[in-house]
């Protein structure tokens, strides 16, 4: 059962660090408080009630709907609800990453799996569709060679055939207020910047969205260089600026805030951590054999003058982009444990405080799959502020909606 202080933590968004930081309090009285084993001052709950306020939609704006395509675990619908939204629809299908969302979002409706088998007219209507929808390559060549060859081309053709397809259907039945999508930052300069070319114009001239882009390092916002692109878009004009975002200082997290303290501030979690002072567990240390083939694979590319090679970090850097395929050996984001000792892998809690997610989120899976999931999540706080800067534009374009329909019944 989490205490008052823990769930108003929670809703700020701010790590262990953070609110020692913003509070004036250290890192173990903010650890005594969320335990509940001392109560803090009742100005530090009214300091955290603020802040849980300041994030929430503008006053007077109706909470909005959306849904959640491409869902993955769920880390663009906990950046939509920070804003005030409600899901109504999620497709996902994988089934292990359906596993970990309904573990964390128990909803009374069921994940609709291959978003391809779902009818664009069965998918209820909502205020903003979000999407990190895969890449695949975009085919692109003129019309008139396809009309000679007898294929479809516009709309259709450039697009069918990929999962962006599915985004654009669903935008064209339902014409939602807006709309905001995720990828990684090399779609910008895929095939020499045609495939973002497609993109944009679908979004803009044939279905008539204003549309913003902006790639954002999550660097910002937790200690791990990734950078992905942000495309948002609106059914109206409104003056929804990026250059309004809330950026903290690049690299103003590191590590430390985020790895296990191993010192009994914490409580043991299931195999991540064991023990009185709740260290990592010994599974997550490299092998004599892996450690030696890493370091052998590294020696050899920097004999080449390559760059290739295993990320060594400490409590006090910021460390490379988790990828997916974590789970094969953790080369790229490997943990020091001292002189003479082999380094380690994250937990899986370490993932996933490493993209965001507090430690109320569950993880119901294997390391294997836990480590796919947070690889191909996004970032949390980065989308919750860019969800942030979109919800009063949104709560506008309701609005106009709305008094357009009382005037003409």
């Amino acid at each position: 059962m989490y205490t008052e202080f823990d769930s108003l933590l929670q809703r700020t968004g701010w790590s262990v660090a953070e609110a020692s930081a913003k509070l004036g309090y250290s890192e173990g009285h903010i650890y005594r408080w969320k335990r509940g084993e001392e109560t803090p001052r009742e100005a530090v709950l009214t300091v955290l009630q603020m802040e849980v306020e300041r994030r929430a939609p503008s006053a007077g704006s109706n909470a909005f709907t959306f849904i959640d395509l491409f869902a993955g675990i769920g880390g663009l619908r906990r950046a939509m609800e920070s804003a005030g939204g409600r899901c109504v629809f999620t497709s996902e299908w994988d089934k292990y990453a359906q596993k970990t969302y309904l573990a964390n979002f128990p909803d009374n409706r069921p994940i609709a799996g291959d978003i391809r088998e779902v009818a664009e007219e069965d998918v209820p209507e909502h205020d903003v569709l979000v999407a990190g929808f895969p890449c695949q390559p975009f085919s692109i060549a003129g019309v008139s060679k396809k009309n000679a060859l007898g294929r479809l081309h516009g709309f259709q053709d450039e697009t069918q055939g990929t999962l962006f397809f599915d985004v654009l259907r669903i935008l064209k039945h339902n014409r939602p207020a807006a709309f905001m999508l995720e990828n990684v930052k090399n779609l910008r300069s895929h095939d020499k910047g045609r495939t973002f070319s497609v993109i944009r114009r679908k979004l803009e001239e044939e279905l008539g969205y204003c549309v913003h882009t902006r790639i954002i390092d999550a660097g910002h916002f937790v200690p791990q260089h990734r950078e992905r692109i942000v495309i948002v878009g609106f059914r109206d004009s409104v003056d929804f600026s990026f250059d309004d975002l809330e950026l903290p200082a690049y690299g103003s997290r590191r590590l430390n805030t985020i790895l296990h303290p191993e010192d009994g501030t914490e409580n043991p979690e299931a195999h991540f951590t064991v023990g009185r002072r709740a260290e990592v567990s010994e599974k997550y240390t490299l092998s004599d054999k892996l450690w030696q083939y890493l370091q052998d694979y590294a020696a050899k590319h920097r004999a080449k003058g390559n760059g290739f090679g295993f990320g060594l970090f400490g409590p006090d850097d910021i460390a490379r982009t988790l990828s997916a395929r974590y789970y094969k050996d953790g080369s790229e984001i490997l943990i020091s444990r001292g002189k003479r000792k082999n380094p380690r892998r994250l937990t899986p809690r370490e993932c996933a405080r490493l993209m965001g997610y507090d430690d109320t989120f569950r993880i119901p899976v294997s390391d294997t799959q836990a480590y796919k999931q947070f690889g191909n999540s996004v970032a949390v706080p980065v989308f919750a502020e860019v969800a942030r800067l979109m919800a009063p534009h949104i709560a506008a374009i309701m609005a106009d909606a709305q008094a357009d329909i009382r005037k003409v019944g």
